[in-house]
């Protein structure tokens, strides 16, 4: 099979394309920079086609996409600096990538009869209430703009093609970028004390994880909507970035003390974020595919990856 993948310098399409060499799939990478960007892991990744490619140029990427021919695309490519999406000035850029670069993407894969695999995010809903979000609600309530951009480009996907998945993650975290994790093990090898909203309750992604599941679904035709994060510890177990943190440290075996606060308290965000991530994701599991592993695990086998 030949799978197009856009992102591929960022932590998700880094994996993606691993996972598709260790299957012995054609994977052919796009991003922005000229050339590949990824982390040197020695992996067969650095070494599969790569085009740069911007999304939002609507000639290059039906151009580029009728070339290739792919039987698929797994479009991993978006704006993601959340708080920046709300500057005045980085609005229509914004929803230049999340929703006229995915319908770009749509529309070449359509002419080319290809699958397209669309990653979007929990942020599309308002985040209210306690009830974990299921695949197929579509009570849309965007809090901010990346959210509202990216439900613009589900949106495009689905208005343009019959052959689509469309999955939603939260919370990621990978090799190949920055992450919450990263982040906090810096900062609590400097600090005593670290305060950390308790407040957003969800589940984290691990993207080595994820690009299994991803594949697993491009090779099937059984499209729609998807949830996908790693799995709670125990059944309804959903946690707070809180939780995450005090877990990370754990097992890093730092002694930094975790002070719980609200956002209200915390009170850095200029996005709003929702309080409520959790992703119900049992249709993952009715449609035969496997779920990602435990979250615990996930973090686990990052440190042990990351060596940071």
């Amino acid at each position: 099979m030949k799978v197009f993948v856009t992102g591929v310098n960022g932590q998700l399409g880094h994996d993606v394309m691993n996972e598709l060499a260790k299957r012995g799939h054609e994977g052919i990478g796009s991003d922005l920079a000229p050339a590949y960007k990824g982390v040197a892991d020695g992996s067969a990744v650095t070494t599969m086609p790569y085009v740069s490619l911007d999304i939002t140029d609507k000639e290059k990427v039906a151009k580029v996409i009728a070339e290739v021919k792919p039987d698929a695309v797994i479009h991993c490519a978006a704006w993601t600096a959340v708080d920046m999406a709300e500057d005045d000035d980085k609005v229509s850029l914004v929803r230049a990538v999340n929703a006229g670069g995915t319908q770009n993407m749509a529309e070449a894969a359509k002419a080319a009869d290809a699958k397209l695999l669309y990653l979007s995010t929990d942020y599309v809903f308002d985040g209210q209430g306690n009830t974990p979000w299921k695949p197929d609600d579509n009570n849309y309530k965007p809090l901010n703009v990346y959210g509202q951009t990216k439900l613009e480009g589900e949106l495009a996907v689905a208005r343009t093609l019959e052959k689509y998945f469309i999955v939603r993650i939260a919370w990621v975290f990978g090799l190949n970028g920055k992450n919450f994790i990263q982040t906090m093990i810096n900062v609590g090898k400097t600090h005593d004390t670290v305060r950390v909203v308790n407040d957003q309750i969800g589940t984290p992604t691990y993207t080595f994880d994820l690009a299994r599941l991803l594949v697993d679904m491009v090779e099937t035709d059984k499209y729609g909507y998807y949830h996908a994060t790693n799995a709670e510890t125990e059944p309804g177990g959903y946690i707070s970035w809180y939780d995450f943190c005090v877990e990370i440290y754990k097992q890093y075996g730092l002694q930094t003390e975790v002070i719980p606060v609200t956002t209200a308290e915390y009170g850095l965000s200029k996005a709003a974020r929702p309080f409520n991530s959790r992703l119900d994701k049992s249709k993952l599991v009715a449609a035969g595919f496997a779920p990602l592993p435990d979250w615990k695990d996930a973090v686990r086998r990052y440190l042990e990856e990351a060596k940071l």
